[in-house]
């Protein structure tokens, strides 16, 4: 008999075992499938709201993050435990006891709810929050609620409680345009997390139920409620005294609102043009999904130096710009497009159409290397007329003769018109556009072409003479490095998707360009430009009426163009040395940064006369024809 019962025994623990592993199996089986039918949790560590967009400087640092983002992150270690045990006692008392979806919390809630006769509490754990956050919608639908439960277990499978935690605090949004505590923290009392008190960090985990509602800064009366509800739970759990409780809950709010971190630009005139870029290099499906990283090529650094010469140094209330490029690269390495982003969102950089005087000299005379021509050429420079236009040099003093080396030098306009009616407009013209210039707005063929009757931005001059400090190869200017979309998958990179650059101009026309371009500021008209430790290849501008002054000059590895003048046009009474000084001053700054080189050395076929000076000789005629283009006193 006993054995017997012994045999039942064992058919029994092995009938026991049986099913066990069969309803294990199946439970693996269940959820593995489930499981594949949901997103994964890696996701959320790289998670980003649709819309946002983090920029970046070329060394990494945050230049601006744009839309709802949360725009600063906080490791869990470094948040204080008030804070966290304040958001588990308001949102989820149970958050360490279950595993996902708490089945006591929903059964609690919907019992006070009942009671109440409305919805006090919900029945949402931190990681639902969390699962519909990241990867759902907000609709109230059945559907909804299944996968975020479902979500919620894989999370729960898939990560630790305290990521899950500091992942949700993070994320969660707290009204007014704060996403996550750090935000929060700032909106509201222009803090870091680890400095909250009691009564902040309670507050702050009041809001997640009705964030624009509960929020202190629309309705203060609401937010002491919640607060005051959030220190009872907190008591009740033991996180805090009773006596902690009511010191906090009698405390005023003591609101100090700060704007977000990230939320203002720190180049605004820079982040606003790459905003505006953007369409050119994504698709519209990349740009409507949101969480975009964009890795620009700003240095931050250069940046601010350049603010500055701007903001402080602009001559008789002028406004100014600044670009800078990396002549191999095409990148922009500095943009500034006035005085105070506030004031003024017009970027004289990239948008005003100025006058480029006689930095636009260097488009004939290029023409004119590229035709044969050299530098140790003699031409005359005496008051002449073309077609009924009759450029003046400036103070109306004239060389006679003079080689062409000089004359860029001393910036003479009369033989700058001369060499467009040598090499002919079209051969300019065609120079011009295959270094950027004229295929946007197109050059006309009229002699005052040849100093600079046709208006460009600062941006698109100083990359024609990057290209030449590039030794002819142009880049179109780009200030994008790599664009990165949700997962960190590449949407955009300059190594794949960039301009390789065109040769625009022979080599030896380049390095015999560069080396007149030194000779302009060695000892001509863009001497205030000087560096004393190294070469520099530039060019003077000053508009009719000194309305536009220029200085575009170059070492080797970065070209950089800088620009002053009156939004409304009216003269300046100054010339174009005090945009080549502003070069320099922005130059010492930071020309610690590279290495002194030297331009590649032009070869000489003869060498060049001695150099000459002004010899003044009378105008033959009185003032110039053509009103429009007045006296034309470029330099």
């Amino acid at each position: 008999m006993r054995q017997i019962n012994l045999y039942k025994l064992f058919a029994l623990l092995g009938a026991s075992l049986t099913i066990g592993i069969v309803a294990a199996m199946t439970e693996k089986t269940v959820s593995h499938f489930i499981d594949s039918l949901i997103p994964d949790s890696k996701g959320i560590s790289n998670f980003s709201r649709p819309g946002t967009i983090t920029i970046l400087s070329t060394n990494g640092q945050i230049i601006q993050k744009l839309g709802p983002a949360t725009r600063e992150k906080v490791d869990i270690e470094k948040m204080p435990n008030i804070l966290k045990n304040a958001f588990v006692a308001a949102e989820d008392r149970r958050f360490y006891k279950h595993k996902g979806v708490d089945i006591w919390g929903i059964s609690r809630a919907i019992l006070t709810n009942l009671r109440e006769g409305s919805v006090k509490e919900g029945g949402s754990t931190i990681t639902q929050q969390l699962a519909r956050t990241v990867f759902l919608s907000q609709d109230r639908t059945l559907t909804r609620k299944l996968k975020e439960a479902a979500l919620a277990y894989k999370l729960e499978r898939q990560l630790t409680k305290r990521k899950i935690l500091e992942q949700y605090l993070n994320n969660v949004y707290l009204g007014s345009g704060a996403y996550g505590v750090a935000d929060a923290s700032w909106v509201y009392f222009s803090k870091n997390p680890d400095e909250l008190t009691l009564s902040e960090a309670a507050m702050l985990a009041g809001l997640p139920p009705a964030p624009s509602i509960y929020s202190p800064l629309v309705n203060p009366e609401f937010a002491l409620r919640r607060r005051s509800i959030v220190l009872k739970r907190m008591n009740q759990e033991n996180f805090i005294s009773i006596e902690e409780a009511k010191r906090a809950n009698t405390s005023s709010l003591n609101l100090n609102p700060g704007v977000p971190k990230y939320f203002s630009s720190k180049a605004p005139f820079f982040t606003s043009w790459v905003e505006k870029q953007l369409p050119n290099l994504l698709t519209k499906e990349q740009l409507e999904v949101g969480g975009l990283t964009i890795r620009t090529s700003l240095n931050l650094s250069w940046q601010k130096s350049a603010q500055e010469i701007i903001t402080n140094n602009s001559p008789s209330g002028t406004e100014g710009a600044i670009i800078s490029i990396s002549p191999n690269q095409g990148l922009i390495r500095v943009m500034v497009g006035g005085k105070n982003f506030r004031e003024s969102q017009f970027n004289r950089a990239t948008q005003a159409l100025r006058s480029p005087g006689s930095t636009f000299k260097l488009f004939p005379y290029t023409a004119a290397i590229s035709a044969g021509y050299k530098p140790e050429d003699i031409f005359i420079d005496t008051p002449r007329c073309w077609q009924g236009y009759c450029p003046k040099n400036f103070g109306n003093k004239y060389m006679g003769k003079v080689t062409l080396a000089d004359a860029l030098k001393n910036s003479l306009n009369t033989v700058a018109v001369q060499l467009v009616d040598k090499v002919g407009f079209e051969e300019v013209i065609s120079i011009a556009n295959k270094l950027g210039i004229g295929n946007e707005r197109p050059l006309g063929k009229y002699y005052p072409l040849a100093i600079g009757a046709y208006e460009q931005t600062v941006l698109d001059m100083t990359a024609a003479y990057a290209a030449i400090a590039n030794q002819g190869i142009y880049l179109k200017p780009t200030a994008f490095q790599e664009i990165r979309g949700p997962g960190n998958v590449l949407f955009w990179s300059r190594r794949v998707n960039g301009d390789r650059g065109t040769r625009a101009i022979n080599r030896n026309v380049a390095e015999t360009m560069n080396w007149m371009l030194q000779r302009v500021v060695d000892n001509g008209t863009g001497y205030r430009a000087k560096l004393e430790t190294r070469p520099v290849a530039g060019k003077t501008g000053t508009s009719e009426g000194a309305r536009d002054l220029w200085f575009i000059g170059s070492i080797p590895q970065l070209t950089t163009g800088v620009w002053f003048g009156h939004d409304n046009n009216k003269r300046t009474k100054i010339d174009s040395g005090e945009a080549a000084w502003a070069w320099k001053k922005f130059m010492e700054k930071i020309e610690t940064n590279f290495e002194i080189q030297k331009f590649p050395e032009r070869r000489v076929s003869q060498p060049l006369p001695p150099q000459q000076s002004y010899k003044p000789i009378e105008p033959l005629w009185g003032p110039p024809l053509s009103e429009y283009f007045g006296p034309n006193s470029f330099n």
